[in-house]
């Protein structure tokens, strides 16, 4: 892949998780958790196949699971950083599927949602510094 073009769809990447996070905000003031962390995930997850073009100078898979996109960008996680990884990758199945969308919905409390979305910015930082 030229250099301009890894440039081109990182930085695509990472608007888009942009939009996400400001999304999952905006939800949060709402009070729509479940929304909020399912944006959360997007927003994660973008970020990661930003990573991912860098690391491997071609297109990211398309998969969801955050702690395996992490180990294919060649992250060295903590186990904090890949327990929120994995409870993370939850929020994505739980939102899409209706049989499972009232088990997001339960655990999407306030404080629930607060703790993730911070957990959620933290983790786009850090994985940007790999940028």
């Amino acid at each position: 892949m030229e250099e301009k073009e890894r440039k081109e769809l990182q930085e695509a990447w990472l608007e888009s998780a942009a939009e996400d996070l400001k999304t999952a905000k905006a939800l949060f003031n709402l009070k729509r958790f479940d929304g909020c962390l399912f944006f959360c995930h997007l927003a994660i997850e973008k970020t990661l196949k930003a990573v991912f073009l860098k690391m491997n100078n071609t297109y990211p898979p398309p998969i969801h699971k955050l702690v395996r996109l992490a180990n294919l960008s060649k992250i060295k996680l903590d186990k904090e950083n890949e327990k929120d990884l994995a409870e993370i990758t939850t929020f994505n199945v739980e939102a899409r599927y209706d049989i499972l969308k009232e088990r997001l919905h339960k655990k999407a409390t306030n404080a629930f949602t607060a703790k993730y979305l911070k957990a959620t910015q933290e983790l786009m930082k850090k994985f940007k510094q790999l940028l």
